[in-house]
């Protein structure tokens, strides 16, 4: 019985993997789908280059991984293949804005995140095996998140470009005004 419930938990981890692995070449996909809209800025376009190659290598480390769980037969769940189909009709339509499609691709970001650190949880508590097998994915959520920093102030300057047709002040002293910003609603909220 014990072997069937570990062997319940390594498939449910492998899915969980295969669904990441969706996750990760709808990140590509949506990254070569963003490039012609950001070209005429050299930084976001270099930034999305960036983006473009370290997602290549975090898809090669996920089919290394789901390899090691006898990875042809796992394929993502249904409901995520759906979600992939969404967002691609999404991205190619022009029902979004640039900084809404920009939006959208960082809350996948996210959820790629999330999902790999979940599956870095939950081999902790499965085996070492499952633990070594996906060690290297540690590597993916580590870039995933540094992308998901990044992408704020990409949304930051797509954002205010939208609202007002001017890039924002990147100065010092309105970063010092956003500092302020944010502490007072920081003392708003508690005493609140």
């Amino acid at each position: 019985m014990v072997a069937t419930l570990d062997d319940t938990k390594r498939s449910a981890i492998a899915m969980e993997i295969a669904d990441l692995k969706a996750l990760q070449e709808l990140l590509i996909a949506t990254e070569q789908k963003l490039q012609p809209a950001v070209s005429s800025d050299t930084e976001i376009s270099d930034r999305l280059n960036d983006f473009i190659r370290d997602d290549r290598e975090n898809l090669a480390v996920l089919q290394e991984v789901l390899a090691k769980f006898d990875g042809s037969s796992v394929q993502p769940r249904d409901n995520i293949r759906q979600y992939v189909d969404q967002v691609n009709r999404l991205m190619d339509g022009t029902e979004l804005t640039l900084y809404q499609k920009v939006s959208a691709y960082e809350r996948i970001k996210h959820q790629a995140v999330m999902t790999g650190l979940i599956v870095h949880k939950a081999s902790q508590v499965v085996g070492d095996d499952v633990k070594e097998a996906i060690g290297s994915l540690n590597q993916v959520n580590f870039k995933n998140r540094a992308h998901q920093e990044q992408l704020k102030g990409v949304m930051e300057v797509l954002g205010t470009r939208e609202l007002t047709g001017k890039d924002p002040d990147q100065s010092v002293w309105a970063r010092t005004q956003d500092a302020v910003a944010a502490v007072r609603g920081m003392f708003e909220g508690l005493t609140q």
